[in-house]
């Protein structure tokens, strides 16, 4: 992957201060702590509505050009990826399906979309605002939504907040309820049942966020540590920085459409676990 290392005019970052750098949010106020709920990543948000958008004009353009003859490559390529989920939803959600395997289709195309964003150079931005003479007006940027905690919990809450509605929905706000209190140990254990519960619901949000946002962050840190390489400016540097950033491009190809996949799985899973009592 070739890159610049980005600096003022007279002075060249040091290794930490490039990295630092690059996993520096345009955010509207330094964070106070390692929980704030006060700020807000611009460009997580950004770059998170931008790849859906995008998601949804994909999946619009295959419903709009889809025939009953001989499908080209895209409609082909989309119709694999619906049957594909439309199967996974068949073989873990017991009910009704109409709502979920969509919800699970879209989750699987926004979230690929958001970690490919992680192929694009590391300097890309950077070096393009510093060309529109803007780069005052953004000190920090980084493209990835999904290497960022804020975004990856934020989907998950969005999944806790379906996996709420389900379990309302198919059994009742009273059943729903109950089951908060009576299972597993049944309505006795009633303090403990709830505690559970609780805990359940907070480890099932809290993994899914973090185990797409440990495994995209890793991805990114590594390409800018193999960026780092092409700022020794020798022939080794130089060929250590293509032959490495190419084969780890590679298998982040893997990376990038297996976590997705996963994070698709696993709201099935929790969405499906709605239509089942304890």
């Amino acid at each position: 992957m070739t890159t610049t290392v980005e600096g003022a005019a007279n002075h060249a970052p040091t290794a930490s201060e490039y990295i630092k750098h690059h996993l520096g949010h345009l955010s509207n106020h330094h964070q106070n702590g390692p929980v704030d709920f006060s700020i807000i990543h611009y460009d997580t948000m950004f770059w998170s509505v931008l790849m859906g958008v995008l998601g949804c004009l994909i999946m619009w353009s295959a419903a709009r050009r889809a025939t009953a003859g001989v499908p080209g490559r895209f409609q082909a390529a989309v119709e694999i990826l619906v049957e594909m989920v439309d199967n996974q939803a068949k073989s873990i959600v017991h009910g009704d399906r109409s709502f979920i395997a969509p919800a699970a289709l879209t989750v699987f195309v926004w979230v690929a979309l958001m970690n490919s964003l992680d192929f694009l150079p590391v300097d890309l931005f950077a070096e393009g605002f510093k060309w529109l003479g803007v780069e005052h007006l953004f000190p920090y940027h980084r493209v990835v939504p999904t290497a960022d905690l804020n975004g990856t919990i934020g989907i998950s809450l969005g999944v806790l907040v379906l996996m709420i509605y389900y379990g309302i929905k198919i059994k009742g706000f009273g059943g729903w309820i109950h089951e908060l209190f009576a299972a597993p140990f049944g309505i006795w254990m009633a303090p403990f049942n709830l505690l559970l519960n609780i805990i359940e619901y907070a480890a099932k949000m809290v993994s899914l966020g973090m185990r797409l946002f440990g495994n995209m962050f890793a991805g990114e840190l590594l390409f800018l540590l193999i960026a780092l390489l092409g700022s020794t400016a020798t022939i080794f540097g130089f060929a250590g920085q293509v032959i490495a950033g190419s084969i780890w491009a590679i298998f982040h190809i893997l990376i990038v459409f297996l976590q997705a996949f996963i994070f698709m799985m696993l709201t099935l899973v929790y969405l499906g676990q709605a239509h089942e009592g304890h």
